[in-house]
């Protein structure tokens, strides 16, 4: 398909993206109620690897202009530090510097939106230091909030696609901050607890993870738990189902440079990918899943500086496409 082509479902503006939308928020919030933690497992070992692979893809093809060239290359060395710091044995000086490399990584962005403007810079850098002051004081809350910003961050790319629709946006908006903000934030609050099953084994092993220390041993834990489960595959469905099919024009884009992974080639990878990881999930949950933290971090970790790019508007405009979906 050519860059800035559009299927035709899109023409119609935002009402099946929309629908699909609520469709899939329905079903996950019941299977996050019921189940929180079987959802967050196999959700993981079914999607982890594909939607890594498809977002890179969307990232790298929407966003060619940016990462390109010197800028890429040290985001690239930043993050493969990360990478080797997460296949180390867990410890301070692990965590240490990754954070260190995550907060360099956010630098290097900010150093490259705002060199014009010394002092939108010298703001950045303050606020920088000083969350980088809290993350190495405070850890653990550090991997925690990163663990759950992950699965916020779609609703920036969500929002910036919905600028090409002819109508409906403002619908289609809402139902984003819905699933985003509105139904983590009912879990949170306990208006849930009623049809929430309660807190079994499989909670108790997640809860660490994505429940912040202070309210680990609380009935916070398993809402946290159930609110990541909810989010994470709302994640998957917008990286596996709606930006591969509604934003074509960045897999062509992406395909420009990388012609070896061209049309199925992608999928076919993750799916292989993933499907080996998955045997290792089943046979060591705890070796497979740091595998897959290290192998995540270039997804995970590529989305922070193009959301700066993002917000400071250095980012390309996307396609005019306004014409096709009239």
């Amino acid at each position: 398909m050519a860059v800035g082509a559009v299927p035709a479902v899109r023409t119609a503006g935002g009402a099946l993206p929309t629908a699909g939308f609520v469709l899939a928020a329905a079903l996950a919030l019941t299977v996050a109620l019921r189940a929180p933690a079987g959802l967050a497992v196999l959700g993981l070992a079914t999607f982890g690897i594909l939607h890594n692979v498809l977002e890179l893809r969307y990232v790298a093809g929407r966003f060619e202009h940016v990462l390109a060239g010197p800028f890429l290359r040290l985001l690239l060395v930043l993050i493969t530090g990360i990478v080797v710091c997460r296949l180390l044995p867990p410890g301070p000086l692990p965590h240490t510097a990754e954070i260190l490399l995550a907060y360099g990584l956010l630098a290097a962005a900010c150093l490259r939106a705002l060199r014009a403007r010394p002092l939108a810079l010298a703001g950045a850098g303050l606020v920088l230091a000083a969350a980088a002051t809290l993350s190495l004081a405070f850890p653990a809350y550090h991997f925690v909030v990163l663990a759950h910003l992950h699965n916020l961050v779609p609703l920036v790319f969500l929002w910036e696609w919905s600028r090409c629709l002819p109508r409906g946006r403002a619908v289609f908006l809402a139902v984003q901050c819905g699933w985003v903000l509105a139904v983590p934030a009912l879990l949170l609050g306990g208006a849930l607890d009623g049809v929430l099953t309660p807190a079994d084994g499989g909670v108790a092993r997640l809860a660490a993870a994505y429940t912040p220390p202070a309210w680990l041993h609380t009935a916070a834990g398993l809402r946290f738990v159930a609110v990541f489960a909810f989010l994470q595959t709302m994640h998957y469905v917008v990286w596996v189902w709606f930006l591969p099919r509604f934003a074509p024009d960045a897999s062509a884009a992406f395909e420009r440079r990388a012609p070896l992974l061209r049309g199925r080639r992608a999928w076919l990878l993750g799916v292989a990918a993933g499907a080996a990881l998955a045997v290792l999930f089943a046979t060591d949950w705890a070796q497979g899943k740091a595998l897959y933290a290290a192998v995540a971090s270039y997804h995970a970790y590529l989305e922070f500086p193009v959301l700066l790019l993002l917000v400071a508007g250095l980012a390309p405009a996307p396609s005019d496409r306004r014409k096709d979906l009239s």
